[in-house]
């Protein structure tokens, strides 16, 4: 007998906690959308600066503004799109490390991933996402020894992973801390003006790091 009244109070509160969990799950056709606060930290890489033994680059971090808006497949699988654009400049490094910032580039980095989404408990969901990144650099400019050289760093195309995890405030509101980790590499081409070509392989491969507040609908 006692044994049955604690299956059954066990049943009764597993009832109760499975109520609750749902009454804030997402479910097909709803939408998140959140706004974050991001550190962009390059785990960079580089080959050497054409015809510069010893040499290569290094790429500096931003903080920017990310936000991105994910539709639910079903209860548990979403598309998430990510938008930002971050401000980097390029340093020489090793051979060259004295010329200090040498480019400077804006970046687009628009990311779609598919997350899978599952709460740990009423409160809190938690996400992991893996997809794809096209990066898009612009507005290059030479710095430095290199101030008015012609700058142009290719597009890249590459891999995204992530994970999360989301904090209800209430049916409406919740806070996310977020991380992704972004493969990405480019080609840099320097003009500095004298009929020379400078080229450089990078690989920027950063982790976007971040913490904000989000939204359902």
């Amino acid at each position: 007998m006692v044994i049955k009244k604690l299956a059954l109070g066990l049943a009764a509160a597993v009832a109760t906690l499975s109520y609750t969990a749902n009454t804030y799950a997402e479910d097909a056709g709803d939408w998140l959308i959140r706004g974050r606060i991001v550190n962009v930290s390059p785990n960079d890489d580089s080959g050497e600066v054409t015809g510069i033994a010893g040499s290569g680059v290094g790429v500096d971090s931003d903080t920017t503004v990310e936000v991105d808006i994910s539709y639910f497949l079903n209860k548990n699988w979403a598309l998430e799109l990510i938008a930002a654009t971050t401000k980097h400049d390029i340093s020489g490094a090793g051979a060259i490390a004295s010329l200090g910032n040498i480019v400077e580039t804006r970046v687009l980095p628009p990311t779609l991933n598919l997350q899978y989404h599952n709460y740990l408990s009423e409160d809190t969901r938690m996400y992991f996402g893996a997809g794809v990144n096209y990066t898009v650099f612009f507005d290059e400019e030479g710095k430095g020894a290199f101030t008015g050289a012609d700058v142009d760093l290719d597009n890249s195309f590459g891999l995204s992973t992530q994970i999360g995890v989301d904090f209800n405030i209430n049916k409406d509101w919740f806070i996310n801390l977020d991380a992704k980790y972004i493969f990405m590499d480019t080609e840099a081409e320097i003009r500095p003006g004298d009929g020379s070509v400078l080229k450089v392989d990078a690989d920027i491969d950063p982790w976007v790091i971040g913490v904000g507040i989000g939204t359902r609908f």
